[in-house]
């Protein structure tokens, strides 16, 4: 976990990660969770964003601990003021809890989802009106292919919408499946967020470019430069032996993203209007 090759995109100041996690045994798994992946401390992690150089970090909720976001709350303290975090909680937290979180850095709800969901989706509007006198965004995981089936819900809510991983689509589509048009249409809402992230979670190609999903990520940056974010996804949960390596993940910007502004815009300008910097 601690790859300290040097990318060839030198990140510019206050580039945000904008999707990691953490993972440590002596926290207990939700009974919700599927899967708890091995060990990944954030002294790993620091070694591996000093190596990237960047700044600033959004740590977001695993699924394995399901509403249980000590840890989390534990690893955005020790990052210290350049951490952001995104939770998981249910219609039982008060007021005074969300003020409580978002004073600490809090500035998302986590709904994620796949296998292992510690939120149903009935919760998703009840929730989001909760979260939004806080500035909250709301971080949604799914299969892409079924963005359509969730995209009235995603309009209607009043809050930001962050759609992870490029849309997640399980299986590669190409750029007039629905489910991405759909994703282009949540997009021009002007509400909703991506992420250029994880393509080895999805692609069938595979390296070095991860082209079936690139593909996408390279409409995506043009369709929307003032929306897209950018994350390591550090450690890779469940890639397996796809892991990349860690450098790869800034320099895939290089390919998906060839010009400099956008690369600004997705490093630094949007995450910083996003999560409150």
């Amino acid at each position: 976990m601690t790859d300290q090759s040097a990318p060839k995109l030198k990140a510019p100041p206050n580039s945000c990660d904008c999707h990691i996690h953490v993972y440590d045994a002596s926290y207990p798994t939700a009974k919700t969770a599927k899967v708890l992946p091995p060990p990944a401390s954030l002294a790993d992690y620091l070694v591996a964003r000093e190596g990237l150089g960047i700044d600033r970090t959004i740590v977001v909720q695993a699924s394995a601990y399901g509403k249980d976001n000590s840890l989390l709350l534990k690893t955005m303290a020790d990052i210290g003021p350049g951490a952001r975090g995104i939770v998981v909680v249910d219609d039982t937290v008060t007021d005074a809890e969300l003020d409580r979180l978002t004073k600490l850095g809090v500035r998302g709800i986590r709904f994620f989802m796949l296998a292992g969901a510690p939120l149903p989706i009935e919760l998703l509007e009840p929730m989001a009106a909760r979260v939004a006198p806080f500035g909250w965004t709301v971080n949604f995981q799914t299969d892409g292919r079924l963005l359509g089936d969730f995209e009235a819900l995603l309009k209607r809510i009043p809050t930001t919408v962050t759609i992870d991983h490029v849309g997640k689509f399980l299986e590669p589509v190409e750029p007039d499946h629905e489910g991405f048009k759909a994703l282009l249409r949540l997009i021009d809402t002007g509400k909703v967020w991506y992420k250029l992230a994880a393509p080895y979670e999805t692609s069938k190609v595979g390296p070095p470019f991860y082209d079936d999903v690139g593909k996408l990520a390279k409409i995506l940056a043009k369709h929307a430069p003032d929306r897209g974010l950018w994350a390591s996804n550090w450690p890779h949960p469940m890639a397996g032996e796809r892991t990349p390596q860690h450098a790869w993940m800034l320099d895939m910007l290089l390919d998906w993203v060839p010009d400099e502004k956008t690369r600004h815009k997705i490093l630094v300008e949007n995450p910083a209007e996003l999560y409150g910097y």
